[in-house]
């Protein structure tokens, strides 16, 4: 769902707050719309009021893990179609396909710098016009 301004919406999830941060800014820059979450309970819940565009969303979180966040999203008929993006320090074959098989639209390794994750969420999806 486009906001006023036209940017797409994206959810950045990561129990990280520096990995939030940074990914806030650089998607900023790129002229996206962020919000973010913490968890994956509290990405559900905003997933189901903000509408996001695109989600980034960590592997390795407390009480619900970024495979079990992907598989309730993308098991949700409401949902399903958000693409989805793993966010890992893991870059190994069996991390990869565990995304796939959860539902991700595909892996980013962490750290990224400012041009993966805009890459990344340009694949998925536009940015604003304004930038």
């Amino acid at each position: 769902m486009k906001t006023q301004t036209g940017a797409s919406r994206v959810l950045v999830i990561d129990d990280s707050a520096t990995i939030r941060r940074s990914a806030e800014v650089f998607l900023r820059q790129g002229g996206y719309d962020v919000m973010l979450a913490e968890d994956g309970f509290a990405a559900l819940s905003k997933i189901g009021i903000q509408r996001p565009d695109l989600v980034f969303c960590d592997v390795l979180m407390p009480r619900l893990d970024g495979y079990q966040t992907c598989t309730i999203i993308k098991q949700s008929a409401e949902y399903s179609n958000i693409p989805v993006v793993m966010l890992s320090s893991k870059d190994g074959v069996f991390d990869k396909a565990r995304g796939k098989i959860a539902g991700a639209s595909s892996y980013l390794t962490k750290p990224f710098d400012k041009s993966d994750i805009l890459d990344a969420a340009a694949t998925w999806t536009k940015p604003s016009s304004a930038q």
